[in-house]
């Protein structure tokens, strides 16, 4: 059965507020319209990118483009049929003041879901507790990089730290203070000051490291940076001993009881999305780029690093089914890593986790459908097949 073609009729602007409409769509197999909201919003940590494509695969025909409001909206699909209910994805990061999801969602009590970092769940967990429900991606993309011209024996972090470099991050990061308290790096030779441009990375001629997503500044700086054009070398921060899931698909804590039947149904749509997404990333791509261009906020992402990102996803094992063969799902000894490592480091700063958190508390599996993974049959057609 053949999705909508989703990324091609795709209207822009908050004058298009009917398009998207739902009116003479009849609910397919998979009906959400009895236990889950009208709109379910999903709020992401970030601007449009291909590491979204499968929230963006859940779109049907005729999505909205809130360039105002820096969200996109629409009929919410599931193989190709109408679900009875819309779903909204709203950016983060700038569009939300940089605010931290966790506090974005009990700011807006609309959002059902939110994409929140293991570790930022465990600082949240006192005051704005939430529990990750789908992990979307197995491995974080999360890394250092460097110039393997500039550092030619280096292969590791650890490496990286013995030769002296300076690494630009964003300054808050959790999994700094756990790298400088394992002797990985020197706190004399972090800067926090990185805002996610390359300027300084190409200032400093590749004497200097930064931190980036293996999903995408390697493809960037090869193939899009005319100032740079070579490769970088990196390691994951995962492969550290970190093993936090990055971006997982959080609720409200109180919402894994109250929205159970809701998150029953539609977890496993989510799954699903993301393996057709994967089999067919072109149409959602090119929506996330439509997507891009109308938000305007000065956010640069092209077809390319879209088109590149879906394979490196893969390649990297950034997204993989794990161990098991279910997508999405989470290792409770992990989860118990990160509140491990993270519970004295947020204690120092001052943002101390909840009395008596378990790992439990953080993430459940209860609403996976274990039989949905990569290469699993039934991938729905893309719009152009």
């Amino acid at each position: 059965m053949a999705l909508p073609a989703l990324a091609a009729c795709a209207d822009s602007g908050a004058g298009a507020s009917q398009a998207g409409s739902t009116a003479g769509l009849t609910i397919g197999s998979v009906d959400l319209s009895k236990v889950c909201p009208a709109k379910v919003v999903i709020q992401t940590d970030w601007n449009p990118q291909a590491e979204q494509g499968g929230l963006y695969q859940l779109l049907g025909p005729n999505p909205v483009l809130d360039d105002a409001r820096k969200q996109v909206r629409g009929p919410l699909y599931a193989k190709g049929e109408w679900t009875g209910v819309e779903v909204e994805i709203r950016s983060g990061g700038p569009a939300i003041g940089n605010q931290s999801v966790a506090v974005e969602m009990y700011t807006d009590p609309d959002i059902l879901l939110g994409w929140v970092n293991t570790d930022e769940a465990v600082q949240n967990s006192a005051e704005h507790p939430v529990t990750q429900v789908f992990a979307t991606f197995d491995k974080a993309p999360w890394m250092i990089m460097w110039d393997p011209g500039t550092y030619p024996g280096v292969s590791t972090i650890k490496e990286l730290g013995k030769a002296g470099a300076t690494v630009r991050y964003f300054d808050g990061a959790t999994w700094m203070d756990y790298l400088i308290g394992n002797s990985i790096l020197r706190r004399d030779q972090v800067d926090g000051s990185y805002d996610g441009s390359p300027a300084t990375f190409l200032a400093a001629g590749g004497k200097a490291a930064q931190q980036g997503f293996a999903t995408v500044e390697p493809y960037l700086y090869r193939n899009e940076l005319p100032q740079w054009h070579k490769p970088v070398a990196y390691q994951l921060i995962s492969d550290t001993g970190y093993p936090l899931y990055a971006v997982a698909l959080s609720v409200r804590s109180r919402d894994v009881t109250a929205q159970s039947a809701c998150l029953s149904a539609l977890i496993p749509v989510v799954q699903q999305s993301t393996v057709d997404y994967f089999a067919h990333p072109e149409p959602a791509n090119r929506l996330i780029i439509k997507a891009v261009d109308a938000f305007d906020n000065g956010w640069v992402y092209t077809a390319g690093q879209a088109a590149d990102s879906a394979k490196s996803q893969l390649t990297t094992g950034v997204v993989s089914n794990g161990g098991n063969g279910t997508l999405g799902d989470f290792d409770g000894n992990r989860v118990q890593t990160i509140l491990d490592i993270t519970t004295p480091i947020l204690t120092r700063n001052g943002t101390a986790p909840a009395d008596r958190l378990k790992a439990t508390d953080l993430f459940t599996n209860r609403f996976l459908d274990p039989g949905i993974g990569l290469g699993t049959t039934g991938a729905a057609d893309s719009p152009e097949d």
